[in-house]
């Protein structure tokens, strides 16, 4: 039996919510699991990753593996460093405005 720890998905559409979980790898991404170890929620600013790394450190002592997702979660709790912030990106719209609105200001 594979055991990975890995993300479930939860929230509503285009509002997601995380649970980090120790499931076995052939059941379903939101389907059954045998623990939670942790959440993780990329919506809030700056997002909110609780980890118990006491219980991860020991499903992984068994054996478990972290998905790559998980791994970087985990990299970033231990570090103490914030999550990276993704850049908004403009829509051409916007960009054309601005452009032009720097235009005129020179």
């Amino acid at each position: 039996m594979a055991v990975k720890i890995r993300l479930a998905r939860h929230g509503a559409k285009k509002r997601p919510y995380y649970r980090v979980v120790v499931a076995d790898g052939r059941m379903p991404r939101d389907g059954r699991y045998i623990e939670q170890v942790g959440r993780y929620n990329p919506l809030t600013t700056p997002k909110t990753i609780e980890l118990d790394l006491e219980k991860i450190d020991e499903w992984i002592s068994k054996g478990a593996q972290p998905s790559t997702t998980v791994s970087h979660l985990i990299d970033i709790v231990r570090t103490g460093a914030p999550a990276p912030e993704k850049k908004q990106k403009l829509s051409k719209k916007a960009a054309a405005k601005a452009a032009a609105a720097a235009e005129s200001a020179e």
